[in-house]
């Protein structure tokens, strides 16, 4: 796992290990290596041997966007990883401290002009969806907003509810719960179309933002050279485990979509959004701070 206990990502992984369990006849302990930019997590799967003992999660910061803000990766993606299957899609939720003096994304625009370099955006690490969110935001706006990654996304979240930070990029299924409990305030959902967990929240092209649209996912991956039939039994079990009805039921109300299908499938999702967020990142000029 390589990001903390309780982002967005560790949720989705202890949601499905126990099903995992179950299907392979073996424990499945999740294993949090967060750090550098997502790649210390990344780096000990690709290491490690190709026999489907050691599999990690992998989200789209780690598989399609830090490889563009990382000069040198210790690791290829297509060389040295094997993406397994598709876990979920979901979408971002731009969301704002209960503290701060602004209550839609018009709003927010026009304060973020008036007072330039005053506004601090959180993120759960450098490289992340909610990085490079924040970064298309203020390119899109022209806005100049402070970017302020942490070790992951529970922390950052507790800034923002405190007030410490005004804004958030965070995916819908670990700051859901937050919204619906009043201790943030949500702005607008990044998607072509408004989550299912939060229909009453505008998407940010309905806000104001024509054009902005970010999805993020995460799925199950391994080392290279993975036997075809180990890739195939992983593969198999990822695809039973998320539509168990629990499980699907659970990843709904967190506002994880189902995702699913073969090896080849997520490795193509990959390949499309590494070439979107590399003329993301190009054009707003997003770094790793």
């Amino acid at each position: 796992m390589p990001q903390a206990p309780g982002s967005a990502t560790d949720n989705i992984a202890r949601l499905v290990a126990p099903e995992l369990a179950k299907r392979l006849g073996q424990p499945v302990v999740v294993d949090n290596r967060p750090g550098g930019a997502l790649t210390i997590g990344i780096d000990a799967v690709a290491k490690s041997p190709p026999d489907g003992y050691t599999i990690g999660m992998g989200p789209v910061g780690a598989l399609a966007i830090t490889r563009h803000m990382v000069e040198k990766l210790p690791y290829d993606i297509e060389r040295d990883l094997q993406p397994v299957a598709l876990i979920t899609t979901g979408y971002m939720l731009l969301a704002a401290s209960p503290k701060s003096p602004f209550a839609n994304v018009r709003e927010l625009i026009d304060y973020a002009k008036r007072n330039p370099g005053k506004l601090s955006n959180a993120s759960s690490s450098n490289g992340s969806p909610g990085h490079v969110s924040g970064e298309l935001f203020k390119y899109m706006t022209a806005t100049d907003i402070v970017h302020v990654p942490y070790k992951g996304g529970a922390q950052a979240i507790a800034d923002l509810i405190a007030g410490n930070v005004q804004l958030m990029f965070e995916s819908t299924n670990s700051i859901a719960p937050h919204v619906k409990a009043g201790r943030v305030r949500a702005l607008a959902v990044t998607g072509a179309q408004r989550a299912q967990s939060l229909p009453e929240v505008p998407t940010l092209m309905e806000a104001g933002v024509p054009g902005y649209e970010v999805t993020a996912w995460t799925g199950v991956i391994g080392p290279a050279g993975l036997p075809r039939p180990v890739l195939d039994r992983l593969n198999a079990a990822v695809n039973a485990s998320i539509v168990e009805p629990n499980t699907k039921e659970r990843l709904a109300q967190l506002g994880s979509e189902g995702g699913g299908g073969t090896p080849e499938d997520y490795a193509a999702l990959i390949r499309r959004d590494s070439a979107k967020w590399a003329e993301v990142i190009k054009r707003s000029g997003a770094k790793i701070d």
